[in-house]
Parts: structure tokens; sequence; C-alpha cells
């Protein structure tokens, strides 16, 4: 059920598919410890992540200042920040998911920011923010994600947001909503991993074949990414190869194969949030803590969008079914014409007017 960026068989249609394309990430913490042994032989480095973000950001034409927020445990949390000293209006703060990054929002930073501050952020374990290591428990895995969120909202000085977050960020926006809603004056939720449960063998469409169970088996005890780190210096052609659709994504302002590469960079550090993320599922990537169970415990007051593209295959269920879920509450879900799971990048124009539209509602606008 989650989506990588690169990987080409979590890019499949039903909810079968997706388990199978998936089954990387269902064991537990020990998979970065088994994989260490190998040779650092990936044609990357953190100053190589830092330039293919530069170029992925170099078409933002407003002013935004990048700094590494520092937060407990002397983690940084890697920091795109516009229009930070506009206090009028209510802060929109980006979320990215699995294996993502800040400059994948590159096509909506302009836009979003000339209304309001905008904060977009590396979470904890990815990008150019620190790599700890989490706990192997889900629980406390999802806690530390969260409360590095927190602490880095009190050290950037904001006391509401507009939070939101795409795939596992909008999962662990829902988390942060849950038990800080008084921070949060609308959630935004973008295709969002981990809401359904992982539905029983005798519930789905069709089994998950053989041959990739096997293949599954195989790879348990490594991490979602191992097989980019393992292709070493083929990694970048891999990228390109089994995701030439990125290109395609951002071809309106970039041209050659910026965001590839960014996506190589990004995903062959240290795993970190990866082995977290890999340590909150279940087979294949479903969430081993469903946020459809705890949705409607959110404060009432706290209004929810969620936001799918109409060719997604993302299951759209899970919008109607946080409606059910909180019935005295303002819930509602926008479909965006043409989009797939990335839908930011996908329709970037009917993306951003959206979001401006829902932001606008709170400041009076």
């Amino acid at each position: 059920m989650y989506w990588l960026p690169l990987v080409g068989t979590t890019a499949l249609g039903t909810n079968a598919e997706m388990d199978a394309g998936s089954a990387t990430a269902a064991a537990g913490g020990r998979s970065w410890r088994i994989t260490s042994w190998l040779p650092s032989w990936c044609p990357t480095s953190p100053s190589q992540l830092r330039d293919a973000e530069e170029k992925m950001l170099q078409s933002i034409q407003n002013n935004f200042s990048k700094q590494h927020i520092p937060i407990s445990k002397g983690n940084l949390i890697w920091t795109l920040l516009f229009n930070e000293n506009d206090s009028c209006r209510t802060p929109l703060v980006l979320l990215h998911g699995f294996g993502g990054g800040v400059g994948l929002w590159t096509q909506n930073l302009d836009m979003l920011s000339k209304q309001r501050p905008v904060y977009a952020l590396d979470l904890l374990g990815f990008g150019q923010s620190s790599r700890p290591e989490f706990s192997a428990d889900a629980t406390e895995a999802e806690s530390q994600f969260v409360e590095s969120i927190e602490e880095w909202r009190a050290e950037v000085g904001l006391e509401t947001m507009v939070m939101l977050g795409h795939n596992l960020g909008g999962y662990l926006a829902s988390v942060y909503a849950l038990k800080y809603p008084s921070r949060v004056k609308h959630l935004i939720l973008v295709e969002p991993w981990g809401f359904p449960r992982r539905p029983e063998a005798k519930e789905r469409d069709r089994p998950v074949p053989v041959w990739i169970k096997v293949v599954g088996a195989a790879m348990s005890p490594f991490n979602p990414l191992a097989g980019l780190r393992l292709a070493g210096p083929l990694g970048p052609v891999l990228v390109q190869a089994i995701r030439p659709d990125f290109k395609q994504k951002y071809s309106s302002i970039l041209s050659d194969n910026t965001v590839s590469h960014y996506i190589y960079h990004l995903n062959v550090q240290s795993p970190s949030g990866e082995t977290a993320f890999k340590n909150m599922t279940v087979p294949y990537g479903w969430a081993k803590r469903p946020m459809l169970e705890r949705v409607g415990l959110i404060r009432w007051d706290v209004p929810i969008t969620v936001i799918y593209g109409s060719r997604s295959s993302i299951d759209s269920d899970s919008g109607s079914a946080i409606k059910d879920a909180r019935p005295d509450s303002r819930v509602e879900i926008v479909v965006i014409r043409g989009a797939g799971h990335y839908v930011f990048a996908d329709q970037p124009e009917d993306f951003n007017h959206q979001v401006n539209l829902i932001c606008s509602t709170l400041d009076g606008q």
C-alpha cells in the first residue's frame, strides 16, 4: 500500500498488486544491519544530494531561505522557508511522502507561497535531514516522527499551521493532528498512505502471485530501497529506466535528468526513515496501526480535506471512510482530474489552486 518514487513494481493498480509491489517492507528493524556490510559503492554523497536538490529548485522565482532547524538529540530538520516573516496568514507546512524530499514540491512552492508563509521540510530520516536510528517498535517509531515535527514547529515558532502531507506525510500529519490538535487549523491529506487496515485474504480482489511472494520472502530482511543500493553504479540508470514518468512530470521546468538524479540521491543515502517506515508496516506495506481506526479521535473542530488524483491506483475509499468516522466534523474530498498518485507533480496548477482555495478560507480572504 505504499508508493515508492522509483521502484517500478509499486506503480501498479489493484490493492493486491500494491501488496505485492510492497513485499520488501515485510521485515523488522534488523535490515539496515544486514545490509551495512555491503561496500559503499553507490555513486552518491550528501554533497551530491545537496547539488541535486539545488538543481531541482532553480526554477523557483520567489525569495526563500533554507536551513537546518535543530531539534533534540543533535538532530537537524532540513527546511525551506518562504515568507516566514508574514504573521498575518496561517502558514502552510508541506510533508513529503516515502522516499521523497523538499525538491519534489518545486512546481508548487511559488504559487503556494504567494499567499502565505510556506515551510517545506525533509522528514526526520529522509532527504537532507538527520538520519538517526529509529525504534523497531511501530508505535515508538511513529512517535519519533511526530515528536520531531513538534520540536521543529516549536523551534521555528509557529503557533498554528495548515498541515499538508502526501503519502507517508499524510499519515504522519494525521497522527500529529491527533496528538497536537490545537496546532493544526486544517489537515490536508494528499493520497495518504496507511489509512485502511490490511484486508483479509478472502477480502482481496485477487491473490498475490506466488512468484512475488517468493521474491518478497527473499527480500524481507532488507529495507524497501535495498535493491537500489545493491545496484551500485547502475543505480542512476536504473532510476531513469524504471521511472521515466518522473521526467515527464517535471518537463515544463526541467528538460534533463535532474529529477531522476535527485530521486536517486535521496534514496541511496544511509537508511533511517526508510527503516522506520518498514517497521511501521505489515506484509505487504500496510500500516501496522491503520489511521482509519484513529482518525475519528482527531478533535472534531480540525477540518480535513482529502485530495486524490483521478488516475491514481490508491484506494480512494479512505476519503469516504474518514467522513463516516467524523460525522460531526468538516471533511471534504477533492479529486483532481488527470492526476495520478503524485497529484502535485501531475497537475500542479490544479493542485496549487485547490490548496490555495482551502487555505484562503482560514484567513477570510
